[in-house]
């Protein structure tokens, strides 16, 4: 009887044996061009076109009903939003109904996480910066413009006469005194002027003081101001005042006399914010006519009215920062 042998295949296990045969080595340049391409399977990179077209062809279903469903879910969320005002507005909303106030010059610009306004008052290069930020800022009150709307719907308000229906209070940049471009905002004179703004809720309307209920925590100053103020002009009752002051014993010892252009406080006329294009937020300049120099400064300012809420912590009707005017140490032999 012939006896017949079986040879065995590369890669593969001879049991008669049980001696593993090594399949044959190829060069690396040989195996990285059959990853690539192998003409005998006709595979690119592991799949032949068949396999590659059924992968397209799945992710090109798959990304187009993604893509659908995205701009689906998009449209209706559109439909849900009133472009002319919030969804939310005062307790509903998230800002709730007590306003902040802002500042310009902010330091945040030129160093994060600061709110330190730090310069030496001879050096042009030190306060330029400060300068040209008010101006920046400033812009758009000074061309109305360039505001939505052309500017078309400005109205020169009063207490007596608030905006009409489509109309926006004007707010011209007159009565700042030093606190202008051309004196440069007080700050190479060691007088620096900064801008306060309330900040903006849409349909928020102050409840103003009566010279009889002012509070006790309110500055005396600005208690003569508002009694002397209403007592020559009724309507002007219709104002959130504004006082600002350091904030700790110090900081009251350092910061010296303070001024406000053109007055100390925000005419109601232009409250309540609706989100009419054009409007422009009133501001009060402060100026400090004789702060310390060579040290820290910490500046609070704050915003009276009765439905006003006062938190140090979270800002609620205040702002708050640091002024530090350096003054160069003149040695004497």
């Amino acid at each position: 009887m012939e006896q017949t042998t079986t040879v065995p295949q590369e890669g593969s296990i001879d049991f008669a044996t049980k001696y593993f045969v090594k399949p044959e080595e190829k060069p690396v340049m040989v195996r990285i061009q059959q990853a690539l391409y192998n003409p005998k399977t006709g595979s690119i990179l592991g799949r032949t076109p068949y396999l590659w077209g059924r992968v397209l062809l799945f992710y090109l279903i798959f990304y187009s009903c993604l893509a659908g469903l995205f701009s689906a879910m998009m449209k209706g969320l559109l439909h849900t939003i009133d472009e002319t005002q919030p969804k939310y507005i005062l307790e509903e909303s998230l800002i709730g109904v007590s306003p902040g106030l802002g500042y310009r010059p902010m330091s945040i610009k030129y160093k994060l996480d600061s709110s330190l306004i730090r310069y030496v008052a001879q050096s042009r290069n030190n306060t330029v910066n400060w300068v040209d930020e008010i101006e920046e800022f400033l812009d758009e009150y000074k061309h109305p413009e360039k505001l939505p709307g052309n500017g078309k719907n400005l109205q020169t308000c009063s207490h007596d006469n608030p905006p009409k229906a489509g109309n926006v209070c004007s707010f011209e940049l007159i009565g700042f005194e030093q606190c202008t471009g051309e004196s440069g905002y007080g700050y190479n004179a060691s007088n620096p002027c900064f801008f306060i703004k309330l900040n903006k809720i849409y349909g928020w309307v102050p409840e103003y003081y009566s010279p009889s209920e002012l509070p006790e925590k309110m500055p005396d100053s600005l208690k003569e101001v508002i009694k002397s103020s209403v007592e020559s002009d009724p309507s002007s009752i219709n104002t959130v005042w504004l006082s600002c002051d350091g904030e700790g014993p110090a900081d009251k010892d350092h910061i010296g006399p303070v001024s406000y252009y053109p007055k100390q406080g925000f005419p109601g006329y232009y409250y309540p914010y609706k989100n009419t294009p054009g409007y422009l937020s009133p501001l009060v300049a402060v100026q400090f006519k004789n702060p310390k120099k060579n040290v820290i400064i910490n500046v609070e300012c704050r915003a009276w009215a009765k439905n006003i809420v006062f938190q140090r912590k979270n800002q609620l009707g205040s702002c708050h920062f640091e002024l530090m005017i350096d003054e160069p140490v003149v040695f004497r032999h």
